[in-house]
């Protein structure tokens, strides 16, 4: 249930409604803005009569909240969620676009891409310190050791940093040297992971689970909402059908449905659903028309040398042609 106050509301009336839902058994959650205060009572309360809130002083409006997700739902915020990393707005006007090695390899290869990333006005380094790996032979990444390296060539830079967290201890581990969090698709319902992160109140890219209905995707979300980390970036990574021609089937519809359902904003990571480079860029100039905020992409100094998923990572000049096509179609549709 979201119940609106009154513009210019006074601290007492709204004091008084939070005390009166607390008594009714919500757990109320308060967002105040400048004129206007709202407050999302938390509850399953399918009987009860919302004019038993309505009729209070102070209160202009209470309304349900149908869908499961409370906090992630347009009903809880009608505007888009924006914040601010590193000086770049996400969720805002401009288009996002995070991009880096797909694993942190060496001090080498770590610095070309961010040393390029930066050159070309990038603000976001991706490399993953640790992957889950569907082989246990697979490269999986040197882990914690890599932190340091990881943070200290996203500084020289001026970049910020993007990594993934795949345990609730990992990020106590990572939390001074990441920006962003970086939820994988297979750790999409790891609730604890989630609630840690929840907790930790830094920005969080949860990636879209392989097997994920949009539904089961946004209560995901709604785990780290609820632990009070408003800070929270959709990311579509593709889901697993019966299509053997790409990795995964890259859900573009997905976009539209979370923009109309939620106020958080939404990136598409077409290098993780397609699996090869050659299928990138076409997929980065969907998701941009499709009204996505941003993309995430891999690009590597030397992608056919590239310990982990060479395959899809970019040349840097196939990079560059990306960037320049995605900016073409960004300004086609006002961004």
């Amino acid at each position: 249930m979201v119940v609106v106050m009154q513009r210019g509301a006074s601290k007492p009336l709204i004091e008084a409604v939070i005390g009166q839902l607390g008594e009714l058994g919500f757990d109320v959650h308060r967002s105040s803005g400048v004129n206007q205060t709202v407050l999302g009572a938390i509850g399953v309360k399918p009987d009860f009569d919302i004019r038993q809130v309505q009729v209070m002083e102070g209160v202009a409006k209470v309304y349900r909240v149908t869908e499961p997700y409370k906090f992630a739902s347009r009903a809880w915020r009608q505007n888009n969620t924006q914040f601010e990393v590193n000086g770049h707005v996400i969720g805002g006007e401009a288009i996002t676009v995070i991009a880096g090695p797909n694993m942190v390899e060496s001090e080498s290869q770590l610095d070309q891409v961010a040393s390029y990333i930066s050159e070309l006005g990038g603000a976001f380094l991706r490399a993953d310190i640790d992957r889950p790996r569907s082989s246990p032979y697979s490269f999986s990444g040197h882990g914690i050791s890599s932190l340091k390296l990881l943070r200290s060539v996203a500084e020289k830079y001026n970049l910020a940093v993007v990594s993934k967290a795949n345990s609730a201890t990992m990020v106590e581990a990572m939390f001074d040297h990441v920006d962003v969090f970086h939820v994988s698709a297979h750790h999409m319902q790891n609730f604890e992971l989630l609630k840690v992160i929840g907790e930790a109140k830094k920005p969080v890219i949860l990636k879209r689970g392989l097997s994920a209905t949009i539904e089961e995707w946004l209560m995901s979300a709604e785990y780290i909402l609820k632990e009070g980390n408003t800070e929270v970036v959709l990311c579509e990574g593709g889901i697993r059908t019966f299509e053997k021609y790409t990795r995964n089937s890259l859900d573009l519809s997905s976009v539209p449905v979370v923009k109309e359902r939620s106020h958080l904003p939404i990136i598409v990571d077409p290098s993780h659903a397609t699996g090869f480079r050659n299928k990138v860029t076409p997929m980065a100039r969907a998701a941009i028309a499709a009204g996505a905020d941003g993309v995430m992409i891999e690009t590597h100094p030397d992608p056919l040398k590239a310990i982990s998923e060479g395959a899809q990572a970019l040349f840097f000049e196939e990079y560059v042609e990306l960037l320049k096509q995605v900016q073409n179609i960004a300004s086609s549709i006002g961004r």
